[in-house]
């Protein structure tokens, strides 16, 4: 087995209205990768707190977010997709702008690969138990 790699990840709860924000990969289907929260890699001497506002503005292509707070800080263990632990500072967000219940989006990842496509959208915050991946692990800290 391969030695697995610890990572640093922010992840975003955008909240409006009791809704949560959240998005697939119209690429693949629902089994593959299931609804996301935005969120992605930290990257090297990025503040956790700007890679959440860069990556949120990624991949929903909007652009008036704003952090309240940080919930806290996981590790979640995404073997075997991927041999590696991930560190995910979660944050919560705020969108100072309207969105359509739903749009695409995609991210462009600088030219360096194909574009992502995204299907964004909104969701009951008492329904972010459907998260994959372990995304939802804090929701419960937005009601304290």
């Amino acid at each position: 087995m391969p030695e697995k790699v610890m990572v640093t990840k922010a992840l975003c709860y955008v909240v409006r209205a009791g809704r949560l924000l959240v998005f697939r990969h119209t690429d693949f289907s629902y089994e593959e990768v299931g609804l996301q929260v935005p969120g992605g890699s930290v990257r090297a001497g990025e503040d956790p707190a700007d890679a959440a506002l860069r990556e949120a503005r990624e991949e929903t292509g909007l652009r008036a977010f704003t952090v309240v707070r940080e919930l806290g800080v996981i590790e979640y263990d995404i073997s075997p997709l991927r041999f590696e632990i991930q560190r995910r500072h979660v944050f919560e967000l705020a969108l100072h702008e309207a969105t359509p219940e739903r749009w695409a989006s995609r991210e462009d990842h600088d030219g360096e690969r194909e574009p992502t496509r995204f299907e964004c959208f909104w969701i009951p915050l008492r329904a972010a138990h459907v998260l994959q991946s372990g995304q939802g692990a804090l929701v419960g800290r937005l009601f304290e």
